[in-house]
C-alpha cells in the first residue's frame, strides 16, 4: 500500500491535486482542510495517503496529517460511508469540530455537511462514539506537543484505545517528532 508521498505539487483543482514523485504523476483527492494548507505550485509537499482499490479504479487520497488519515479510515469503517462521503466530512469540519460534535451528540452540526442527512448523522454519532475523544482532548486540554494529534491517531490506528493513547502521548517530551513519539509511546505501552 502507498502510505506516504513526497513530491512536487504540479496541479491543484479542488478536491484533486497532481503530485510529481520522481517523474511519476499521482492524482490524489484531498479534503479541503489539506487543500487549503498546500504550498504554491511547484513546491515540495508531503502527504499521508490511503489507497482504495475498487473493481473499476484505484483511488488515492492524501492528507496533511496522520490524524486526518486515521479519521478518514475510521469513517470508512461505517456502513454506508464511502470515500466520497468521508472526504466530505473531513472537508466540512475540522477534526476538533467533528470530535466535539460526536462527544456532544450534535447531529444538527453533522447534517450541515453536504451529503449527510439526519439518519446518516445519527449513525455517525453512534458508531464514532469514543473514537475521536483523543482528538478533542488534545485540542482542548493542557499544552500538548504539536505532534500529539498524529501520535495519538497512529496509536489508535494500531488498536490502542483512547485512554492508553492519550496517556502515552502525555508521557512524551513536548518537542518530540511524530516518528520518534510513536516509537517511544509503543515502548511505554508495551511495558504497561
Amino acid at each position: 500500500m502507498i502510505g506516504r508521498l513526497t513530491g512536487i505539487l504540479l496541479e491543484k483543482s479542488p478536491p484533486q491535486i497532481l503530485l510529481d514523485v520522481q517523474g511519476v504523476g499521482y492524482e490524489l483527492d484531498v479534503p479541503m482542510s489539506t487543500f487549503y494548507n498546500l504550498p504554491a505550485l511547484h513546491e515540495k509537499v508531503v502527504l499521508h495517503t490511503q489507497l482504495i482499490v475498487r473493481e473499476d479504479a484505484h483511488l488515492l487520497y492524501g492528507f496533511a496529517t496522520l490524524a486526518e488519515r486515521a479519521a478518514f479510515r475510521q469513517l470508512l469503517k461505517i456502513s454506508g460511508v464511502g470515500a466520497k462521503l468521508a472526504l466530505s466530512v473531513l472537508s466540512g469540519m475540522s477534526l476538533q469540530d467533528l470530535a466535539s460534535a460526536i462527544a456532544h451528540k450534535d447531529a444538527a452540526l453533522l447534517t450541515r455537511i453536504p451529503g449527510i442527512g439526519k439518519k446518516t448523522a445519527e449513525r455517525l454519532l453512534l458508531e464514532l462514539d469514543g473514537k475521536f475523544a483523543a482528538v478533542a482532548s488534545v485540542s482542548s486540554g493542557a499544552p500538548a506537543s504539536p505532534a500529539s494529534h498524529d501520535i495519538i491517531a497512529a496509536l489508535q490506528a494500531l488498536g490502542y484505545n483512547d485512554k492508553d493513547a492519550n496517556w502515552a502521548a502525555k508521557q512524551l517530551p513536548q518537542d518530540i517528532g511524530v516518528s520518534d513519539g510513536i516509537r517511544q509511546a509503543l515502548k511505554l505501552l508495551s511495558k504497561g
